[in-house]
């Protein structure tokens, strides 16, 4: 499965819902289920660090627009592109180590992740 490393508070903001908008200084054209990875840093109170909390599906990118703002819980700035996720989906956490840029991680055999 295809991963992406997001760092506090913006991941748990993701796997509650309430960030539907991501954003990065490259664009993809990957469309599809994604994991969704806490980075380890940096460490927030209680929030998960180095784990697969959540999955959603990407399903479109382009360049950021103001309107982004609002979902993407950051300001414009040069270069942003807007990685827009829909279906997204709290899974029990488990152990990653993350990566720059999306990276591959195979599923521990006990977690089962139903997609809808």
């Amino acid at each position: 499965m295809k991963a992406l490393s997001i760092k506090q508070p913006w991941a748990s903001l993701i796997a509650s819902g309430v960030k539907t908008i991501e954003t990065r200084r490259w664009n993809t054209n990957f469309r599809g289920t994604v994991l969704i990875v806490s980075s380890l840093n940096p460490v927030i109170n209680d929030l998960p660090t180095g784990k697969a909390i959540a999955i959603a599906e990407i399903y479109d990118c382009k360049p950021m627009t103001l309107q982004c703002e609002k979902f993407a819980y950051c300001e414009i700035y040069q270069g942003a592109y807007s990685w827009f996720l829909r279906n997204i989906i709290p899974i029990p956490h488990f152990k990653v180590k993350g990566q720059l840029r999306l990276f591959d991680v195979s599923l521990p055999e006990d977690i089962q992740i139903s997609l809808h």
